[in-house]
Protein backbone atom coordinates (compact mmCIF):
# COMPACT_ATOMS: atom_id res chain seq x y z
CA UNK A 1 0.00 0.00 0.00
CA UNK A 2 2.79 2.25 0.98
CA UNK A 3 4.32 1.89 -2.37
CA UNK A 4 1.21 2.54 -4.30
CA UNK A 5 0.82 5.68 -2.38
CA UNK A 6 4.24 6.95 -2.91
CA UNK A 7 3.88 5.96 -6.73
CA UNK A 8 0.83 7.76 -7.08
CA UNK A 9 2.53 10.85 -5.68
CA UNK A 10 5.23 10.63 -7.82
CA UNK A 11 2.80 10.36 -10.71
CA UNK A 12 1.08 13.51 -9.30
CA UNK A 13 4.32 15.60 -9.23
CA UNK A 14 5.33 14.97 -13.03
CA UNK A 15 1.75 15.84 -14.20
CA UNK A 16 1.94 18.92 -12.40
CA UNK A 17 4.76 20.99 -13.86
CA UNK A 18 4.24 20.32 -16.94
CA UNK A 19 0.66 22.33 -16.63
CA UNK A 20 2.24 24.75 -14.36
CA UNK A 21 4.30 25.09 -17.92
CA UNK A 22 1.48 25.83 -19.27
CA UNK A 23 0.10 28.02 -17.27
CA UNK A 24 3.19 30.55 -17.74
CA UNK A 25 2.40 29.88 -21.48
CA UNK A 26 -1.00 30.29 -21.54
CA UNK A 27 -0.52 33.98 -19.54
CA UNK A 28 2.11 35.09 -21.51
CA UNK A 29 -0.35 34.47 -24.48
CA UNK A 30 -2.93 35.65 -23.48
CA UNK A 31 -0.95 39.08 -22.55
CA UNK A 32 0.54 39.29 -26.18
CA UNK A 33 -3.13 38.75 -27.96
CA UNK A 34 -4.05 41.70 -25.43
CA UNK A 35 -1.57 43.53 -27.61
CA UNK A 36 -3.10 43.10 -30.61
CA UNK A 37 -1.97 39.37 -31.90
CA UNK A 38 -4.72 37.75 -33.16
CA UNK A 39 -3.00 33.99 -34.03
CA UNK A 40 0.40 32.11 -33.24
CA UNK A 41 2.52 29.94 -35.54
CA UNK A 42 4.73 27.09 -34.16
CA UNK A 43 6.25 26.82 -37.44
CA UNK A 44 7.11 30.34 -37.88
CA UNK A 45 8.31 30.05 -34.12
CA UNK A 46 10.25 27.27 -35.45
CA UNK A 47 11.92 29.14 -38.53
CA UNK A 48 12.94 31.78 -36.87
CA UNK A 49 14.61 29.51 -34.60
CA UNK A 50 17.15 28.27 -37.20
CA UNK A 51 16.97 31.91 -39.18
CA UNK A 52 20.32 33.72 -39.80
CA UNK A 53 20.38 37.24 -38.38
CA UNK A 54 24.06 39.11 -38.65
CA UNK A 55 25.33 41.54 -35.88
CA UNK A 56 25.77 45.12 -36.73
CA UNK A 57 28.88 45.50 -34.56
CA UNK A 58 30.52 42.49 -35.75
CA UNK A 59 29.20 40.97 -38.91
CA UNK A 60 28.95 37.58 -36.95
CA UNK A 61 25.92 35.84 -37.86
CA UNK A 62 24.03 34.85 -35.13
CA UNK A 63 20.93 32.17 -34.49
CA UNK A 64 18.90 31.36 -31.22
CA UNK A 65 20.43 27.76 -32.03
CA UNK A 66 23.65 28.94 -31.81
CA UNK A 67 23.62 28.88 -28.63
CA UNK A 68 20.69 26.67 -27.93
CA UNK A 69 21.10 24.01 -30.31
CA UNK A 70 19.11 22.88 -33.15
CA UNK A 71 17.40 20.31 -31.20
CA UNK A 72 15.86 22.04 -28.15
CA UNK A 73 15.92 18.73 -26.36
CA UNK A 74 19.57 18.84 -26.01
CA UNK A 75 21.89 20.73 -23.58
CA UNK A 76 23.68 24.00 -25.56
CA UNK A 77 26.53 25.96 -24.57
CA UNK A 78 27.13 29.79 -24.40
CA UNK A 79 29.01 31.29 -27.71
CA UNK A 80 30.97 33.21 -25.41
CA UNK A 81 31.78 32.12 -22.18
CA UNK A 82 31.21 28.38 -23.06
CA UNK A 83 28.74 27.72 -20.13
CA UNK A 84 26.47 24.99 -20.75
CA UNK A 85 22.78 25.82 -20.98
CA UNK A 86 20.04 23.24 -20.03
CA UNK A 87 17.33 22.02 -23.02
CA UNK A 88 14.52 24.50 -23.75
CA UNK A 89 12.42 21.73 -24.00
CA UNK A 90 9.44 21.39 -21.32
CA UNK A 91 9.74 17.66 -22.48
CA UNK A 92 12.87 17.00 -20.52
CA UNK A 93 13.78 19.82 -18.57
CA UNK A 94 10.42 20.68 -17.03
CA UNK A 95 11.59 23.94 -14.76
CA UNK A 96 11.47 25.68 -18.51
CA UNK A 97 8.55 27.60 -19.44
CA UNK A 98 7.14 28.01 -15.62
CA UNK A 99 8.21 31.51 -14.39
CA UNK A 100 6.68 34.17 -16.19
CA UNK A 101 9.46 36.94 -15.29
CA UNK A 102 11.93 34.10 -16.21
CA UNK A 103 10.46 33.75 -19.41
CA UNK A 104 10.48 37.43 -19.97
CA UNK A 105 13.87 38.27 -18.93
CA UNK A 106 15.90 35.55 -21.26
CA UNK A 107 13.12 36.83 -24.52
CA UNK A 108 14.50 40.31 -23.78
CA UNK A 109 18.39 39.53 -23.61
CA UNK A 110 18.25 37.10 -26.16
CA UNK A 111 16.20 38.27 -28.98
CA UNK A 112 18.43 41.87 -28.53
CA UNK A 113 21.79 39.72 -28.25
CA UNK A 114 20.66 37.34 -31.91
CA UNK A 115 17.71 39.65 -33.96
CA UNK A 116 19.15 42.47 -32.90
CA UNK A 117 16.25 44.24 -31.33
CA UNK A 118 13.79 43.12 -29.04
CA UNK A 119 11.03 40.55 -30.17
CA UNK A 120 7.84 41.69 -31.08
CA UNK A 121 4.80 39.68 -29.35
CA UNK A 122 3.90 38.12 -32.38
CA UNK A 123 7.52 36.69 -32.49
CA UNK A 124 7.53 35.49 -28.81
CA UNK A 125 4.07 34.07 -29.02
CA UNK A 126 5.41 32.36 -31.89
CA UNK A 127 8.94 31.01 -29.81
CA UNK A 128 6.26 30.02 -27.31
CA UNK A 129 4.84 27.66 -28.95
CA UNK A 130 7.72 25.90 -30.62
CA UNK A 131 9.57 25.47 -27.68
CA UNK A 132 6.57 24.52 -25.46
CA UNK A 133 5.78 21.67 -28.31
CA UNK A 134 9.45 20.49 -27.76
Amino acid sequence: MRSTTLLTGMVLISLWRPVFASEAVDTLLDEYRSEGVTEFSLEDGKVMWTQEFTDAETGKVRQCSTCHTADLTQEGKHEKTGKVIKPLAPSVNPERLTQIAEINKWFKRNCKWTIGRECTPQEKGNFLNFINAQ
